[in-house]
Protein backbone atom coordinates (compact mmCIF):
# COMPACT_ATOMS: atom_id res chain seq x y z
CA UNK A 1 0.00 0.00 0.00
CA UNK A 2 1.49 3.38 -0.56
CA UNK A 3 2.20 5.63 2.45
CA UNK A 4 1.31 9.17 2.26
CA UNK A 5 4.86 11.22 3.22
CA UNK A 6 3.44 13.67 6.12
CA UNK A 7 4.34 17.38 5.23
CA UNK A 8 5.84 19.69 8.12
CA UNK A 9 2.81 21.54 9.72
CA UNK A 10 5.27 24.95 9.29
CA UNK A 11 9.17 25.33 9.49
CA UNK A 12 10.56 24.36 12.20
CA UNK A 13 12.35 27.49 14.72
CA UNK A 14 15.85 26.24 15.16
CA UNK A 15 17.85 27.14 18.55
CA UNK A 16 15.40 26.92 20.93
CA UNK A 17 16.59 28.92 23.85
CA UNK A 18 20.21 28.45 23.70
CA UNK A 19 19.99 30.49 20.52
CA UNK A 20 17.30 33.46 21.92
CA UNK A 21 19.67 33.45 25.30
CA UNK A 22 23.00 34.05 23.19
CA UNK A 23 21.04 36.88 20.94
CA UNK A 24 19.55 38.71 23.81
CA UNK A 25 21.85 38.99 26.33
CA UNK A 26 23.79 42.47 27.10
CA UNK A 27 27.16 42.76 28.64
CA UNK A 28 26.26 43.06 32.70
CA UNK A 29 27.35 38.91 33.57
CA UNK A 30 24.64 36.89 35.45
CA UNK A 31 26.12 36.73 39.43
CA UNK A 32 25.78 33.16 40.03
CA UNK A 33 22.95 31.86 42.82
CA UNK A 34 25.82 29.98 44.38
CA UNK A 35 29.12 31.71 45.06
CA UNK A 36 31.11 29.25 46.94
CA UNK A 37 35.05 30.12 47.47
CA UNK A 38 33.64 33.97 46.08
CA UNK A 39 35.16 37.27 47.51
CA UNK A 40 32.40 38.46 50.80
CA UNK A 41 31.97 41.53 48.96
CA UNK A 42 30.48 39.56 45.69
CA UNK A 43 28.35 37.32 47.59
CA UNK A 44 26.91 40.54 49.47
CA UNK A 45 26.26 41.57 46.03
CA UNK A 46 24.26 38.54 44.56
CA UNK A 47 22.12 38.49 48.01
CA UNK A 48 21.26 42.11 47.02
CA UNK A 49 20.33 41.46 44.00
CA UNK A 50 18.18 38.85 44.93
CA UNK A 51 16.38 40.69 48.08
CA UNK A 52 15.62 43.05 45.30
CA UNK A 53 14.03 40.92 42.67
CA UNK A 54 11.70 39.31 45.84
CA UNK A 55 11.16 42.64 46.94
CA UNK A 56 9.73 43.88 43.14
CA UNK A 57 8.05 40.50 42.92
CA UNK A 58 6.18 41.27 45.99
CA UNK A 59 5.08 44.60 45.13
CA UNK A 60 3.99 43.66 41.41
CA UNK A 61 1.87 41.24 43.22
CA UNK A 62 0.23 44.05 45.41
CA UNK A 63 -2.10 45.48 42.20
CA UNK A 64 -5.95 45.56 42.86
CA UNK A 65 -6.30 43.62 39.73
CA UNK A 66 -5.30 40.22 42.41
CA UNK A 67 -7.69 42.00 45.09
CA UNK A 68 -9.51 38.73 46.43
CA UNK A 69 -7.04 36.24 44.83
CA UNK A 70 -5.03 33.85 45.52
CA UNK A 71 -1.55 34.00 43.60
CA UNK A 72 0.81 30.66 43.60
CA UNK A 73 4.36 32.31 41.98
CA UNK A 74 7.56 29.63 42.33
CA UNK A 75 10.57 30.71 40.78
CA UNK A 76 13.68 28.75 40.63
CA UNK A 77 16.83 28.52 39.11
CA UNK A 78 17.61 25.63 37.40
CA UNK A 79 21.05 25.33 36.75
CA UNK A 80 21.68 25.36 40.97
CA UNK A 81 17.93 24.27 42.06
CA UNK A 82 17.41 27.19 44.14
CA UNK A 83 14.37 28.63 45.06
CA UNK A 84 14.58 32.58 44.44
CA UNK A 85 10.73 33.28 45.17
CA UNK A 86 7.75 31.20 46.52
CA UNK A 87 4.23 32.14 47.22
CA UNK A 88 1.87 30.14 48.28
CA UNK A 89 3.78 27.69 46.00
CA UNK A 90 2.08 24.24 47.81
CA UNK A 91 -1.65 25.70 47.30
CA UNK A 92 -3.81 23.57 45.03
CA UNK A 93 -5.21 25.98 42.42
CA UNK A 94 -6.88 26.16 39.14
CA UNK A 95 -4.46 25.77 35.87
CA UNK A 96 -6.76 26.42 33.16
CA UNK A 97 -4.45 26.01 30.19
CA UNK A 98 -1.63 25.41 31.46
CA UNK A 99 -2.63 21.80 32.20
CA UNK A 100 -1.24 21.51 28.43
CA UNK A 101 1.90 21.34 30.03
CA UNK A 102 1.52 18.10 31.83
CA UNK A 103 -0.08 16.71 28.91
CA UNK A 104 2.45 17.17 26.44
CA UNK A 105 5.60 16.46 28.62
CA UNK A 106 3.37 12.92 28.99
CA UNK A 107 2.83 12.88 25.62
CA UNK A 108 5.93 13.17 24.45
CA UNK A 109 7.52 10.56 27.26
CA UNK A 110 4.64 7.99 25.70
CA UNK A 111 4.35 8.43 22.22
CA UNK A 112 7.85 9.62 21.59
CA UNK A 113 8.30 13.15 19.57
CA UNK A 114 8.46 10.94 15.96
CA UNK A 115 4.40 9.44 16.90
CA UNK A 116 2.69 9.56 14.18
CA UNK A 117 -1.49 8.87 13.79
CA UNK A 118 -2.72 7.08 11.19
CA UNK A 119 -6.09 7.04 9.06
CA UNK A 120 -6.94 4.21 6.60
CA UNK A 121 -9.62 3.15 4.40
CA UNK A 122 -10.81 -0.37 4.54
CA UNK A 123 -13.24 -2.59 2.95
CA UNK A 124 -13.81 -6.50 2.99
CA UNK A 125 -11.78 -7.80 0.06
CA UNK A 126 -10.60 -5.69 -2.99
CA UNK A 127 -12.74 -4.30 -5.79
CA UNK A 128 -14.24 -7.08 -8.03
CA UNK A 129 -13.87 -6.73 -11.83
CA UNK A 130 -16.93 -4.36 -12.15
CA UNK A 131 -15.27 -2.06 -9.50
CA UNK A 132 -17.48 -3.03 -6.61
CA UNK A 133 -17.26 -3.56 -2.76
CA UNK A 134 -20.07 -3.80 -0.11
CA UNK A 135 -19.25 -1.52 2.55
CA UNK A 136 -16.21 0.78 2.77
CA UNK A 137 -14.77 1.79 6.23
CA UNK A 138 -12.85 5.15 7.18
CA UNK A 139 -11.02 3.97 10.15
CA UNK A 140 -9.78 7.21 12.75
CA UNK A 141 -6.62 6.32 15.09
CA UNK A 142 -6.77 9.66 16.96
CA UNK A 143 -5.18 12.12 14.34
CA UNK A 144 -5.99 15.72 15.18
CA UNK A 145 -4.68 17.38 11.76
CA UNK A 146 -6.58 15.24 9.67
CA UNK A 147 -7.33 17.47 6.79
CA UNK A 148 -10.22 17.70 4.19
CA UNK A 149 -7.36 17.81 1.20
CA UNK A 150 -6.25 14.58 3.11
CA UNK A 151 -9.53 12.85 2.88
CA UNK A 152 -9.81 13.70 -0.76
CA UNK A 153 -5.84 12.28 -1.23
CA UNK A 154 -7.32 9.06 0.02
CA UNK A 155 -10.21 9.05 -2.37
CA UNK A 156 -8.37 9.36 -4.98
CA UNK A 157 -5.68 6.51 -3.73
CA UNK A 158 -9.34 4.25 -3.63
CA UNK A 159 -10.38 5.23 -7.02
CA UNK A 160 -7.13 4.33 -8.15
CA UNK A 161 -7.18 0.76 -6.47
CA UNK A 162 -10.44 0.15 -8.92
CA UNK A 163 -13.45 1.15 -6.87
CA UNK A 164 -16.01 2.69 -8.44
CA UNK A 165 -19.50 1.75 -6.55
CA UNK A 166 -20.04 0.71 -2.72
CA UNK A 167 -23.02 -1.37 -2.73
CA UNK A 168 -23.48 -0.76 0.91
CA UNK A 169 -22.87 1.69 3.46
CA UNK A 170 -19.36 3.83 4.33
CA UNK A 171 -19.07 3.82 7.63
CA UNK A 172 -16.90 6.63 9.74
CA UNK A 173 -15.23 4.31 12.18
CA UNK A 174 -14.07 6.44 15.78
CA UNK A 175 -13.69 3.36 17.80
CA UNK A 176 -10.13 3.58 19.02
CA UNK A 177 -11.37 6.09 21.26
CA UNK A 178 -14.56 5.54 23.41
CA UNK A 179 -18.17 7.25 22.86
CA UNK A 180 -17.64 9.80 25.66
CA UNK A 181 -17.39 13.31 23.70
CA UNK A 182 -16.98 15.88 26.43
CA UNK A 183 -15.52 15.84 29.95
CA UNK A 184 -18.44 15.90 32.40
CA UNK A 185 -17.62 19.08 33.55
CA UNK A 186 -16.84 21.13 30.91
CA UNK A 187 -20.01 23.74 31.22
CA UNK A 188 -22.81 23.04 28.38
CA UNK A 189 -23.03 26.86 27.51
CA UNK A 190 -19.50 26.16 25.83
CA UNK A 191 -20.41 23.40 23.60
CA UNK A 192 -21.62 25.59 20.03
CA UNK A 193 -17.08 27.05 20.12
CA UNK A 194 -14.07 25.37 19.04
CA UNK A 195 -12.60 25.90 22.53
CA UNK A 196 -15.31 22.73 23.76
CA UNK A 197 -15.39 20.55 20.38
CA UNK A 198 -16.57 17.11 21.14
CA UNK A 199 -13.46 14.49 20.89
CA UNK A 200 -13.20 12.09 18.70
CA UNK A 201 -10.73 9.40 17.29
CA UNK A 202 -12.16 10.71 13.43
CA UNK A 203 -12.31 14.19 13.48
CA UNK A 204 -11.43 16.78 10.34
CA UNK A 205 -9.25 19.51 11.31
CA UNK A 206 -9.60 23.20 10.01
CA UNK A 207 -7.36 25.82 9.12
CA UNK A 208 -3.45 26.08 9.52
CA UNK A 209 -4.24 26.04 13.35
CA UNK A 210 -5.88 22.97 12.88
CA UNK A 211 -9.13 23.08 14.95
CA UNK A 212 -10.75 19.97 15.39
CA UNK A 213 -14.94 19.25 15.19
CA UNK A 214 -16.08 22.55 14.16
CA UNK A 215 -17.37 24.17 10.82
CA UNK A 216 -16.78 28.02 9.35
CA UNK A 217 -19.95 29.61 9.36
CA UNK A 218 -20.11 32.46 6.95
CA UNK A 219 -22.83 34.76 7.24
CA UNK A 220 -23.23 37.88 4.44
CA UNK A 221 -25.74 40.62 3.90
CA UNK A 222 -28.44 40.32 1.05
CA UNK A 223 -31.05 42.93 0.16
CA UNK A 224 -32.72 45.30 2.87
CA UNK A 225 -35.56 43.30 4.62
CA UNK A 226 -34.08 39.89 3.27
CA UNK A 227 -32.97 37.01 4.97
CA UNK A 228 -29.27 36.77 5.64
CA UNK A 229 -26.89 34.63 3.00
CA UNK A 230 -25.62 31.71 5.66
CA UNK A 231 -22.70 29.40 4.06
CA UNK A 232 -22.09 25.90 6.89
CA UNK A 233 -19.22 25.52 5.26
CA UNK A 234 -17.85 22.04 5.78
CA UNK A 235 -21.32 21.13 7.58
CA UNK A 236 -22.96 22.07 4.46
CA UNK A 237 -25.39 19.30 3.78
CA UNK A 238 -24.47 17.74 7.17
CA UNK A 239 -25.32 19.81 9.49
CA UNK A 240 -28.72 21.96 9.75
CA UNK A 241 -30.01 25.20 9.60
CA UNK A 242 -32.00 27.49 11.22
CA UNK A 243 -31.65 30.62 9.78
CA UNK A 244 -33.58 33.42 11.20
CA UNK A 245 -30.95 36.67 10.79
CA UNK A 246 -32.26 39.58 8.58
CA UNK A 247 -30.39 42.35 6.87
CA UNK A 248 -30.91 45.61 8.45
CA UNK A 249 -30.61 49.04 7.10
CA UNK A 250 -26.54 50.28 6.04
CA UNK A 251 -25.17 51.95 9.18
CA UNK A 252 -27.79 50.06 11.33
CA UNK A 253 -26.81 48.05 14.53
CA UNK A 254 -25.19 44.63 14.10
CA UNK A 255 -26.72 41.93 16.09
CA UNK A 256 -26.12 38.93 14.43
CA UNK A 257 -25.62 35.52 17.05
CA UNK A 258 -24.46 32.37 15.44
CA UNK A 259 -24.91 29.43 17.66
CA UNK A 260 -25.66 25.99 18.06
CA UNK A 261 -28.04 24.80 20.32
CA UNK A 262 -26.84 22.45 22.59
CA UNK A 263 -28.07 18.69 22.05
CA UNK A 264 -28.37 19.20 18.38
CA UNK A 265 -26.44 19.46 15.05
CA UNK A 266 -28.21 22.86 13.97
CA UNK A 267 -26.61 26.03 13.07
CA UNK A 268 -28.88 29.01 14.29
CA UNK A 269 -28.46 32.45 13.15
CA UNK A 270 -30.14 35.24 14.45
CA UNK A 271 -30.47 38.85 14.54
CA UNK A 272 -29.44 41.86 11.68
CA UNK A 273 -27.12 42.63 9.84
CA UNK A 274 -26.56 45.86 8.51
CA UNK A 275 -26.72 45.94 4.39
CA UNK A 276 -23.17 47.52 3.87
CA UNK A 277 -21.90 45.18 6.41
CA UNK A 278 -18.55 42.66 5.67
CA UNK A 279 -19.47 39.21 5.97
CA UNK A 280 -18.83 37.67 9.78
CA UNK A 281 -17.23 34.03 9.66
CA UNK A 282 -17.48 32.13 12.89
CA UNK A 283 -16.58 28.89 13.76
CA UNK A 284 -18.86 26.70 15.13
CA UNK A 285 -18.56 22.97 16.55
CA UNK A 286 -20.45 20.41 15.18
CA UNK A 287 -22.47 16.87 16.41
CA UNK A 288 -20.76 14.02 16.13
CA UNK A 289 -17.10 14.66 14.39
CA UNK A 290 -16.83 11.31 12.78
CA UNK A 291 -20.02 11.99 10.91
CA UNK A 292 -18.94 14.77 9.51
CA UNK A 293 -15.77 13.35 8.80
CA UNK A 294 -17.62 10.37 6.91
CA UNK A 295 -19.93 13.10 5.27
CA UNK A 296 -16.52 15.01 4.03
CA UNK A 297 -15.02 11.47 3.15
CA UNK A 298 -18.24 10.68 0.97
CA UNK A 299 -18.05 13.55 -1.17
CA UNK A 300 -14.42 13.22 -1.86
CA UNK A 301 -15.47 9.72 -3.37
CA UNK A 302 -17.91 11.24 -5.39
CA UNK A 303 -15.48 14.18 -6.81
CA UNK A 304 -12.97 11.19 -7.72
CA UNK A 305 -15.58 9.13 -9.60
CA UNK A 306 -16.61 6.72 -7.14
CA UNK A 307 -20.59 6.25 -6.19
CA UNK A 308 -21.48 4.96 -2.49
CA UNK A 309 -24.75 3.86 -2.87
CA UNK A 310 -26.11 3.28 0.69
CA UNK A 311 -25.91 5.70 4.01
CA UNK A 312 -22.69 6.97 5.82
CA UNK A 313 -23.10 6.60 9.73
CA UNK A 314 -20.86 5.43 12.23
CA UNK A 315 -19.92 2.08 13.09
CA UNK A 316 -16.84 0.07 13.53
CA UNK A 317 -15.05 -2.59 11.50
CA UNK A 318 -16.44 -5.86 12.37
CA UNK A 319 -13.64 -7.98 14.84
CA UNK A 320 -13.70 -10.73 12.22
CA UNK A 321 -12.21 -8.60 9.61
CA UNK A 322 -8.50 -10.63 9.65
CA UNK A 323 -7.91 -9.89 6.03
CA UNK A 324 -9.59 -6.52 5.58
CA UNK A 325 -8.31 -4.87 2.68
CA UNK A 326 -6.29 -1.43 3.12
CA UNK A 327 -7.27 0.72 0.05
CA UNK A 328 -5.81 4.28 1.24
CA UNK A 329 -4.25 4.97 4.04
CA UNK A 330 -2.92 8.97 5.64
CA UNK A 331 0.28 9.50 8.19
CA UNK A 332 0.11 12.33 10.14
CA UNK A 333 2.57 14.46 10.79
CA UNK A 334 4.99 13.68 13.87
CA UNK A 335 4.00 14.74 17.21
CA UNK A 336 7.00 17.22 17.58
CA UNK A 337 5.51 19.16 14.58
CA UNK A 338 1.38 18.73 15.81
CA UNK A 339 2.58 20.13 19.48
CA UNK A 340 3.30 23.10 17.56
CA UNK A 341 -0.10 24.56 17.32
CA UNK A 342 -1.55 22.68 20.18
CA UNK A 343 1.07 24.55 22.62
CA UNK A 344 1.26 28.29 20.75
CA UNK A 345 -2.74 28.43 20.18
CA UNK A 346 -3.38 26.76 23.32
CA UNK A 347 -5.73 24.31 21.80
CA UNK A 348 -7.82 22.06 23.60
CA UNK A 349 -9.13 19.18 21.28
CA UNK A 350 -5.82 18.21 20.48
CA UNK A 351 -4.90 17.63 23.81
CA UNK A 352 -8.07 15.81 24.82
CA UNK A 353 -6.89 13.45 21.36
CA UNK A 354 -3.39 12.74 23.22
CA UNK A 355 -4.77 12.38 26.26
CA UNK A 356 -6.93 9.27 24.63
CA UNK A 357 -4.09 8.25 22.73
CA UNK A 358 -2.16 7.83 25.65
CA UNK A 359 -4.85 5.98 27.00
CA UNK A 360 -4.59 3.35 23.95
CA UNK A 361 -0.63 3.07 24.26
CA UNK A 362 -0.53 2.67 27.99
CA UNK A 363 -3.65 0.45 28.80
CA UNK A 364 -5.35 -0.62 25.21
CA UNK A 365 -7.93 1.85 26.15
CA UNK A 366 -8.91 5.42 24.70
CA UNK A 367 -10.95 6.82 27.04
CA UNK A 368 -10.15 9.64 29.74
CA UNK A 369 -9.78 7.69 32.58
CA UNK A 370 -6.93 5.35 31.24
CA UNK A 371 -5.16 8.35 29.77
CA UNK A 372 -5.34 10.71 32.80
CA UNK A 373 -3.69 7.46 34.64
CA UNK A 374 -1.17 7.41 31.71
CA UNK A 375 -0.37 10.83 32.32
CA UNK A 376 0.46 10.34 35.71
CA UNK A 377 2.59 7.72 35.77
CA UNK A 378 4.53 9.28 32.41
CA UNK A 379 5.36 12.25 34.96
CA UNK A 380 6.44 10.27 37.83
CA UNK A 381 8.43 8.31 35.81
CA UNK A 382 10.03 11.55 34.15
CA UNK A 383 10.76 12.68 38.05
CA UNK A 384 7.67 14.88 38.74
CA UNK A 385 6.35 14.67 42.46
CA UNK A 386 2.59 14.62 41.32
CA UNK A 387 1.58 14.94 44.61
CA UNK A 388 -0.43 18.32 44.22
CA UNK A 389 -1.84 17.31 40.63
CA UNK A 390 -5.26 16.48 40.46
CA UNK A 391 -6.12 15.60 36.68
CA UNK A 392 -9.56 15.66 34.69
CA UNK A 393 -8.59 16.72 31.34
CA UNK A 394 -6.19 17.21 29.38
CA UNK A 395 -6.55 20.52 28.20
CA UNK A 396 -7.53 22.24 31.30
CA UNK A 397 -11.02 23.39 30.54
CA UNK A 398 -12.43 21.35 33.65
CA UNK A 399 -12.44 23.34 36.29
CA UNK A 400 -11.96 19.78 38.16
CA UNK A 401 -8.34 19.88 37.58
CA UNK A 402 -5.66 21.03 40.28
CA UNK A 403 -1.96 22.04 40.20
CA UNK A 404 0.50 23.53 42.93
CA UNK A 405 3.46 26.21 41.69
CA UNK A 406 5.89 24.01 42.92
CA UNK A 407 4.51 20.94 40.72
CA UNK A 408 3.96 23.01 37.23
CA UNK A 409 8.05 24.32 38.49
CA UNK A 410 9.12 20.72 39.27
CA UNK A 411 7.38 19.33 35.67
CA UNK A 412 9.38 22.37 33.78
CA UNK A 413 12.91 21.74 35.54
CA UNK A 414 12.40 18.01 34.46
CA UNK A 415 11.19 18.41 30.99
CA UNK A 416 14.31 20.72 30.48
CA UNK A 417 16.50 17.56 30.95
CA UNK A 418 14.49 15.23 28.95
CA UNK A 419 15.62 13.66 25.23
CA UNK A 420 13.05 15.49 24.27
CA UNK A 421 13.62 19.26 25.87
CA UNK A 422 13.84 20.78 22.36
CA UNK A 423 10.93 19.75 20.62
CA UNK A 424 9.15 20.93 24.21
CA UNK A 425 11.39 24.23 24.00
CA UNK A 426 10.45 24.75 20.27
CA UNK A 427 6.18 24.29 21.10
CA UNK A 428 5.81 27.11 23.66
CA UNK A 429 4.94 30.67 23.24
CA UNK A 430 7.91 32.85 22.84
CA UNK A 431 6.96 36.63 24.52
CA UNK A 432 6.80 39.51 21.70
CA UNK A 433 7.34 37.06 18.88
CA UNK A 434 4.88 38.05 15.64
CA UNK A 435 4.90 35.34 13.62
CA UNK A 436 2.17 33.56 15.65
CA UNK A 437 3.62 30.35 14.80
CA UNK A 438 6.66 31.55 17.28
CA UNK A 439 4.65 34.33 19.40
CA UNK A 440 1.29 31.77 19.62
CA UNK A 441 -0.53 33.43 22.46
CA UNK A 442 2.40 35.46 23.52
CA UNK A 443 2.56 37.21 20.38
CA UNK A 444 1.28 40.52 21.47
CA UNK A 445 2.69 40.40 24.96
CA UNK A 446 5.80 41.82 26.61
CA UNK A 447 6.79 43.83 23.66
CA UNK A 448 9.53 46.27 24.01
CA UNK A 449 10.78 44.97 26.99
CA UNK A 450 13.41 42.57 28.14
CA UNK A 451 11.16 40.16 27.98
CA UNK A 452 10.93 40.39 23.93
CA UNK A 453 12.21 37.25 22.27
CA UNK A 454 13.23 35.45 25.37
CA UNK A 455 10.70 34.23 27.80
CA UNK A 456 8.42 31.23 26.44
CA UNK A 457 6.16 30.18 28.57
CA UNK A 458 2.28 28.29 28.06
CA UNK A 459 -0.49 30.79 28.99
CA UNK A 460 -3.99 29.90 30.81
CA UNK A 461 -7.15 31.85 31.21
CA UNK A 462 -10.58 31.33 31.53
CA UNK A 463 -12.89 33.45 34.25
CA UNK A 464 -11.28 33.92 37.27
CA UNK A 465 -8.30 31.64 36.16
CA UNK A 466 -5.67 32.88 34.97
CA UNK A 467 -1.69 31.28 34.26
CA UNK A 468 2.00 31.77 32.88
CA UNK A 469 4.47 29.17 33.66
CA UNK A 470 8.03 29.02 31.59
CA UNK A 471 11.36 29.72 31.22
CA UNK A 472 13.88 32.56 31.36
CA UNK A 473 17.26 31.44 29.94
CA UNK A 474 20.08 33.20 31.23
CA UNK A 475 24.11 33.45 30.71
CA UNK A 476 24.62 30.73 34.14
CA UNK A 477 21.86 28.84 33.00
CA UNK A 478 17.73 29.92 33.14
CA UNK A 479 15.10 30.63 35.63
CA UNK A 480 11.82 28.36 35.49
CA UNK A 481 9.01 30.04 36.71
CA UNK A 482 5.11 29.33 37.61
CA UNK A 483 2.49 32.22 38.47
CA UNK A 484 -1.07 31.04 38.73
CA UNK A 485 -3.92 33.22 39.80
CA UNK A 486 -7.01 31.90 41.00
CA UNK A 487 -10.21 34.04 42.55
CA UNK A 488 -10.20 37.22 40.45
CA UNK A 489 -12.76 39.20 40.19
CA UNK A 490 -11.91 41.61 36.56
CA UNK A 491 -10.18 40.84 33.75
CA UNK A 492 -7.56 38.29 33.36
CA UNK A 493 -4.31 39.79 34.93
CA UNK A 494 -1.86 39.69 32.07
CA UNK A 495 -0.42 42.70 32.96
CA UNK A 496 1.38 41.25 36.22
CA UNK A 497 1.98 37.94 34.94
CA UNK A 498 3.89 40.08 32.53
CA UNK A 499 5.39 42.78 34.84
CA UNK A 500 7.08 39.70 36.89
CA UNK A 501 8.34 38.09 33.93
CA UNK A 502 9.75 40.50 32.42
CA UNK A 503 11.29 41.60 36.05
CA UNK A 504 12.82 38.18 35.67
CA UNK A 505 14.27 38.99 32.50
CA UNK A 506 16.27 41.46 33.40
CA UNK A 507 17.21 39.76 36.44
CA UNK A 508 18.62 36.83 34.52
CA UNK A 509 20.72 39.69 32.63
CA UNK A 510 18.43 40.67 29.56
CA UNK A 511 18.04 44.53 28.82
CA UNK A 512 14.65 46.38 27.46
CA UNK A 513 14.94 48.46 23.93
CA UNK A 514 16.31 51.73 24.86
CA UNK A 515 14.23 53.88 26.48
CA UNK A 516 11.96 50.86 27.82
CA UNK A 517 10.85 52.01 31.77
CA UNK A 518 10.64 49.18 33.61
CA UNK A 519 7.62 48.73 36.41
CA UNK A 520 8.56 48.24 39.41
CA UNK A 521 5.53 48.28 41.54
CA UNK A 522 1.85 47.52 40.94
CA UNK A 523 0.88 47.65 37.34
CA UNK A 524 -2.46 48.23 37.66
CA UNK A 525 -3.76 46.36 34.00
CA UNK A 526 -4.98 43.51 32.78
CA UNK A 527 -5.11 42.18 29.36
CA UNK A 528 -7.73 39.66 26.92
CA UNK A 529 -8.30 36.27 26.92
CA UNK A 530 -6.17 33.99 24.81
CA UNK A 531 -8.11 33.08 21.33
CA UNK A 532 -8.79 29.30 22.83
CA UNK A 533 -11.11 30.49 25.53
CA UNK A 534 -13.03 33.69 23.56
CA UNK A 535 -16.01 32.91 21.77
CA UNK A 536 -15.07 34.75 19.12
CA UNK A 537 -11.57 33.16 18.31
Amino acid sequence: MKQSSPEPLRPRRTGGRGARRAAALVTIPLLPMTLLGASPALADASGARLTELREDIDAILEDPALEGAVSGVVVVDTATGEELYSRDGGEQLLPASNMKLFTAAAALEVLGADHSFGTEVAAESAPGRRGEVQDLYLVGRGDPTLSAEDLDAMAAEVAASGVRTVKGDLYADDTWFDSERLVDDWWPEDEPYAYSAQISALTVAHGERFDTGVTEVSVAPAAEGEPADVDLGAAEGYAELDNRAVTGAAGSANTLVIDRPVGTNTIAVTGSLPADAAPVTALRTVDEPAALAGHLFEEALESNGVTVKGDVGLGGVPDDWQNAEVLADHTSAELSEILVPLMKFSNNGHAEMLVKSIGQETAGAGTWDAGLAGVEDALSGLGVDTAGLVPNDGSGLSRGNLVTADTVVDLLGQAGTAPWEETWSASLPVAGESDPFVGGTLANRMRGTAAEGVVEAKTGTMSGVSALSGYVPGPEGELAFSIVNNGHSGPAPLAVQDAIAVRLAEYAGHQAPEGTRTMRGPVQGSGELECSWVQAC
